[in-house]
């Protein structure tokens, strides 16, 4: 007899069923709710992102195929297609955004995601911030038109350096600037944000300056600007020129008045300089060299995202739909962090998926299956016929 349960339903109990009820009630899920519960549409969601599944049909037959076992992730049957693509059509992708801050902020607390990665000596909280656009067909989802032909989302994230995981989480048209979204980040004094030339914005600056947080960015060459003060720099470097600036323009002095930095590094590899500006002006500029260099960690995110979970093609053509996919695949995202974690393999974060996928409803011990994932499953302890002695 097997005595573990299957691998789903063991990543499943990362998501405690009173939670859950907690979080239907309060965002009025199940309202006028006929039977389909909403933990039943969240596992067939999150089946959908482990599994690959790539439409409501396959996510349906998927879970029929394994009918036997579904009791052992809190669903009795598998769910029809009318019924999944209703609930995400009107129940509100609210439940499961609640759902992903709640559990991530649970998997911090508890440091299920690794020790707090640290590649710097200060202390300040690296943050990055960035956008990715999702394409959508415009006959499909016409509501998210973006061209004439072409329609899209976009996805601002704020991610944390400690655990590659985001702060904040916005959407909007892909249409709108991402300077809207920026203006909408939670403010955290000390913190460094680091950001591509898409957030070049002074009331932004002056906000963040005002409240005590930095940020780097590259300098777009058409900026007016005035050096007040060259600063050394530091020998043996990559580091060409460090200046103490000011925002020339009329609308520079009045909307950002406070001093800022320009850093001019030489990249070896593409053999082009790279101009960075900030506000911080106490670190040396290899420091601020090397923070704007981790600011390739959100695009990794962003590749993650896209090549290992189901946010590229929708079962659903509906805004609410597309928001209660893409949530979900975020918390399939934080599970497959926190596996990654847990192995002792050192295998790829795509290996992980692929495998996890071939053996969601394999009953193994899933710390034993992390560890080795080719083993054969555990054998049923032979049966034992005791002799009864008879007087």
């Amino acid at each position: 007899m097997v005595l573990t349960a299957s691998l789903f339903n063991q990543l499943l109990h990362h998501f405690p069923r009173t939670e859950f009820a907690a979080l239907v009630k309060a965002t009025k899920a199940e309202r006028h709710a006929r039977g389909f519960t909403c933990w039943t549409q969240f596992v067939a969601m999150l089946f959908c992102h482990l599994a690959k599944a790539d439409s409501l049909r396959i996510i349906c037959n998927g879970l029929s195929c394994c009918l036997g076992k579904l009791k052992h992730l809190g669903i009795s049957e598998a769910p029809n297609k009318s019924s999944l693509a209703y609930a995400n059509q009107h129940r509100p992708a609210e439940l499961f955004q609640q759902l992903f801050w709640k559990t991530l902020e649970r998997f911090r607390s508890q440091l299920a995601l690794g020790p707090t990665q640290k590649s710097f000596r200060f202390k300040n909280k690296l943050l990055s911030l960035d956008s990715t656009t999702i394409s959508l067909c415009l006959s499909l989802f016409p509501w998210a038109q973006f061209k004439k032909v072409k329609g899209g989302v976009k996805a601002h994230v704020l991610l944390d350096h400690d655990d590659y995981m985001p702060r904040f989480v916005h959407f909007t048209g892909a249409f709108h600037s991402d300077v809207q979204a920026a203006h909408r980040l939670p403010v955290q004094r000390g913190s460094i944000i680091v950001m591509d030339r898409a957030y070049i914005d002074y009331d932004l600056w002056a906000k963040w300056t005002t409240m005590g947080m930095f940020f780097v960015t590259r300098l777009r060459h058409d900026l007016s600007i005035e050096v007040i003060q060259h600063r050394p720099i530091p020998a043996n470097r990559n580091i060409l020129q460090d200046d103490l600036i000011s925002l020339s323009s009329y609308q520079g002095r009045r909307e950002c008045p406070f001093p800022l930095r320009r850093i001019i590094v030489w990249n070896a590899e593409h053999q082009e300089n790279i101009v960075l500006l900030t506000n911080h002006l106490t670190f040396g500029a290899s420091t601020i060299a090397n923070v704007y260099r981790q600011r390739w960690q959100i695009e990794v995110f962003f590749k993650t995202l896209k090549q290992n979970l189901k946010v590229k093609t929708f079962v659903g053509t509906s805004e609410n739909a597309l928001l209660i996919q893409i949530w979900t695949a975020l918390l399939a995202l934080l599970l497959l962090r926190w596996l990654h974690f847990l192995s002792s393999k050192n295998w790829s974060f795509s290996n992980l998926s692929c495998l996890l996928r071939m053996n969601l409803f394999t009953y193994r011990d899933l710390k034993d299956w992390l560890n080795d994932p080719f083993g054969t499953p555990p054998l049923e302890p032979p049966s034992q016929q005791l002799v009864l002695e008879l007087a």
